[in-house]
């Protein structure tokens, strides 16, 4: 059966999916051309917002990727209407700006304090550093309570598992072998006060994995 989403015709079809109008896989939202998206319209994959044409967007109406804002065209911004990357702020097509309608790129600071860099090209920054937020948990590994809160699995074969920010941190930080603790602290401006109030990993817990 054909259908219309957004002005455009697509053949509707049906594998695992919990909703309607979906031509991709494991959908529990509407109308979605992807795979595994909760959200509704997405033509992209890992969704859970509305309308994006990107993968792995929290946010709406997002063509880029892994944004947790809407109307983002660049990639990994939190804010909106952004065509840049790393952006908190709005309107910006420079990157890593918190401000608004900046065009250029301003100098990095790292652990509350100004560097002269303008580019993390020579900054290695551990592997660990590199999590997801979501994972997508497969009906054989899930738990009896969460079918039991995830009742669309048996439809779905599985369901989207979140986690908390600093949860997630803090899993990466178990698998971080020891060369990538070392690089940590080499990070420009280190201090590990800043560092357990962005990740929740503390001082402690990176001697314990230096020993």
């Amino acid at each position: 059966m054909k259908i219309e989403i957004d002005g455009k015709e697509y053949v509707e079809k049906d594998y695992r999916n919990s909703r309607y109008r979906n031509s991709g896989y494991c959908n529990s939202g509407d109308g979605n051309l992807g795979d595994r998206n909760s959200g509704y319209r997405n033509s992209g994959y890992w969704n859970s917002g509305n309308r994006n044409s990107g993968d792995c967007n929290s946010g709406y109406k997002n063509s880029g990727d892994m944004n947790s804002g809407d109307r983002n065209s660049g990639d990994m911004n939190s804010g909106d209407r952004n065509s840049g990357y790393w952006n908190s702020g709005d309107w910006n097509s420079g990157d890593r700006n918190s401000g608004y309608c900046n065009s250029n790129s301003p100098t990095l600071r790292f652990f509350n304090k100004e560097t002269e860099l303008i580019s993390i090209d020579n900054i290695n920054f551990p592997d660990y550093f590199y999590f997801d937020l979501t994972e997508w948990v497969d009906v054989s590994d899930m738990t009896a309570k969460e079918k039991e809160e995830y009742p669309h699995y048996k439809i779905t074969t599985g369901f989207l598992r979140v986690f908390d920010y600093k949860a997630a941190w803090k899993n990466s930080f178990k698998k971080a072998t020891k060369k990538d603790v070392k690089l940590t602290l080499k990070l420009p401006n280190f201090d590990y006060k800043v560092f357990e109030e962005v990740s929740g990993i503390t001082k402690k817990m990176i001697d314990e994995k230096l020993k």
